[in-house]
């Protein structure tokens, strides 16, 4: 790989709360995201537990060293959540109270008794090519070198979004481009030679590829947005599972190869996306009969 002459400052946009805190709550609350902040949180893990303790604050309307496992679970019962929601939930109530046992700021952790939330294992959802190929039909140079960026090197919205003219490198063995994943967490991912070029094309001169009004770039939503409007029945993540699936079955079946491709932090997140383990089953079965 090439040397890369940067190391860019992605700015992050966050979300604004529309919670009333309740005065008991906000400095706390404050203090407990400021320690998370000063551990390297990303931005995306502070606003949420930010809005898991104002939420729970809000509603609850209890003292937060008087917040009852009775509390907690009502507040859980009360809503129509997923089980990955109940999930982050349940970690956010856990952390928050042994920061503050750690602290002294109480002693007692109510969230510690919450029952272990287990989360069913996803399928891989790949973008059919049927979908694809009219997307690339359908849609202008931009759109369209959003949707490649998806279904031929995996990116995410948000990480489409940050791409920058100074991302694109090249060594002896091709174009790579330097991702600004999540966490701030940075990873390679090689290019097709012909995707480069069209992205250098399009580039009005160095800066973001994608211009926009907040920050210099569009929106992560915003290219959702874009891409679903020329993706029939699929939707721009879906791509990413269509780049994750492929790299999986003809690149060799090596899974840590597209984890680290995706920019997974668990390879168990990577088998979702591939359907690494119903594959192994079905060869399994085959070799059997």
């Amino acid at each position: 790989m090439g040397t890369v002459r940067h190391l860019r400052l992605v700015p992050q946009s966050g979300m604004k709360p529309q919670i009333t805190t309740p005065p008991a709550w906000t400095e706390p609350i404050e203090a407990f995201l400021a320690n998370l902040a000063r551990s390297g949180a990303p931005k995306p893990t502070l606003t949420l537990r930010s809005y898991h303790l104002r939420r729970f604050a809000c509603d609850s309307q209890v003292d937060p060293w008087s917040a009852t496992t009775l509390d907690l679970t009502d507040h859980i019962d009360r809503r129509e959540w997923s089980g990955s929601t109940m999930k982050t939930f349940r970690s956010t109530m856990r952390e928050f109270y042994r920061w503050a046992m750690l602290h002294s700021l109480t002693d007692r952790n109510p969230a510690e008794l919450l029952p272990r939330v287990r989360v069913a294992a996803g399928v891989p959802r790949p973008a059919e090519e049927d979908a694809l190929e009219a997307a690339l039909a359908d849609s202008d140079t931009r759109t369209r070198l959003m949707v490649r960026l998806a279904a031929y090197a995996g990116l995410r919205c948000r990480e489409i979004a940050l791409v920058h003219t100074d991302d694109l490198v090249r060594d002896l063995v091709g174009w790579s481009l330097v991702v600004h994943g999540k966490g701030d967490r940075i990873r390679y991912v090689p290019l097709p030679d012909d995707l480069a070029r069209d992205l250098l094309a399009f580039a009005d001169g160095p800066g973001w590829l994608f211009p926009g009004l907040i920050d210099g770039h569009l929106s992560a939503q915003y290219v959702s947005k874009l891409i679903a409007r020329v993706l029939p029945g699929a939707t721009a993540h879906q791509l990413r599972h269509r780049f994750a699936t492929r790299a999986y079955q003809l690149g060799g079946r090596d899974i840590r190869a597209v984890q680290e491709l995706l920019g997974h932090a668990s390879v168990a997140t990577t088998q979702i996306y591939t359907g690494v383990e119903s594959d192994a089953v079905r060869r399994a079965a085959l070799a059997a009969a």
